[in-house]
């Protein structure tokens, strides 16, 4: 126990403060169990880390960061864990990679676990964290009532922004930008070049990572979507060997298209796949993995039998990690707005127009010189437009999405 608060205590010292998600803002810390989901990458880690630093650096040993791969956990449970913190006067558990979890006793798992420190120690606050997998695992215990969740995303183009020290502005609603986007960007464009930051964000500017190992930032991603291929769904989801493989074509395909629109049955013969339902299967678990976003008319309804309309990488430096050499122009654009609008928004593919969010705003795309000719006579229809510093009436930059968090 007392290397496992050596190892919190160094982790936390060493961990810096200037810099927090928006979503520490936004999670309630005092509640009993909370639960955050994220993609491998996006930092979860660190917002364990700063929050410790933050609320126990003065007494380290009331606050413990553990990470549920470490050898401790070959011999010893989390149950056993919690009632030893508790006596050395535990106040809050931060909990890392519950999913790489394994447990001491075979008809156990960490979801069984954690209820029964939650059920036994009422005294105890618990953070964890896990892959975004994590909604598709059933496990022996039931935290549904009991957790309340959170999803951490990569860096917002804001965030890329201030994680730099290149601009710190605050995040601004859709309505603002709708309305106000030319008094904000005249004030933005002022401050910095935008247009520059903005391409290095779509390049290099979602994983907090970067800046660790800038020539490795593409073998880090092409790592991590291994892992989530090969370890995180294999975890959770019963899906082949053989399979993952097709699935990593398939990813290649979706990063080399304009967008992607899916004719399922060449889909199906060109990765390999004979089953409709299955890849629909597979679709639906690469889009619940944050791998891939998948776009549909509706919003309701069995998402996991519908074929999609189409498909999304889950950001853009995952098609410049995939296929550097064959990006392409249109799709990064519509693979950014996705990505932002995702997720505080509900977005749906519209009659006309590219998106559709909350059922009321339509959305077009395209370069600088897009017109309204594909959205005309649509009540609130506006033309984002890449490559413009500045917009006009229903005209927006579409750098100005990356600040909605």
């Amino acid at each position: 126990m007392e290397e496992l608060f050596q190892i919190s205590n160094n982790l936390v010292k060493k961990v810096a403060i200037h810099f927090e998600r928006s979503l520490v803002n936004i999670i309630n810390w005092n509640a009993r169990l909370i639960e955050i989901r994220g993609a491998r990458g996006v930092g979860k880690t660190t917002l364990l880390l700063q929050q410790i630093k933050k609320q126990f650096g003065a007494n380290p040993q009331t606050g413990l960061y553990i990470s549920l791969d470490d050898p401790f956990f070959f011999k010893n449970s989390l149950v056993e864990l919690a009632e030893t913190f508790i006596k050395y006067g535990g106040v809050q558990l931060f909990i890392d990679e519950v999913h790489r979890y394994t447990p001491k006793y075979k008809e156990s798992d960490w979801s069984k676990e954690i209820k029964i420190i939650y059920d036994r120690y009422p005294g105890l606050k618990i953070v964890y964290t896990g892959s975004s997998t994590l909604e598709l695992y059933h496990g022996h215990g039931d935290l549904s009532r009991r957790r309340s969740t959170y999803v951490l995303n990569g860096l917002s183009f804001r965030e890329y922004l201030e994680f730099n020290e290149i601009l710190t502005f605050g995040e601004l609603t859709l309505k603002e930008i709708v309305l106000n986007h030319t008094i904000i960007a005249n004030d933005l464009i002022d401050k910095t070049k935008i247009l520059k930051h903005f391409r290095d964000y779509i390049q290099i500017g979602y994983f907090p990572f970067y800046q660790e190992d800038p020539l490795n930032y593409y073998r880090r991603i092409i790592d991590i979507l291994a892992l989530i291929l090969e370890s995180d769904l294999p975890s959770v989801v019963d899906i082949t060997f053989d399979n993952i493989f097709k699935l990593k074509r398939l990813l290649s395909v979706i990063a080399t298209s304009s967008p992607y629109t899916p004719n399922l049955s060449k889909l199906r013969e060109n990765i390999s796949i004979t089953d409709h339902r299955t890849l629909l299967k597979y679709l639906y678990y690469l889009d619940k993995a944050e791998v891939i976003n998948l776009l549909q008319k509706e919003a309701v309804g069995n998402v996991l039998l519908r074929k999609p309309d189409k498909i999304y990488l889950n950001n853009t430096n995952l098609a410049y990690a995939i296929s550097p050499a064959l990006t392409e122009t249109g799709n990064l654009r519509e693979t950014f707005f996705y990505n932002q609008l995702k997720n505080n928004h509900q977005v749906t593919y519209p009659p006309k127009g590219d998106f559709m969010i909350d059922g009321q705003y339509i959305f077009e795309l395209g370069g600088r010189n897009k017109d309204f000719s594909q959205i005309q006579g649509i009540d609130n229809a506006y033309v984002i437009a890449d490559e413009i510093e500045l917009g006009v009436g229903k005209k927006i930059p579409l750098w100005m999405f990356g600040f909605l968090y």
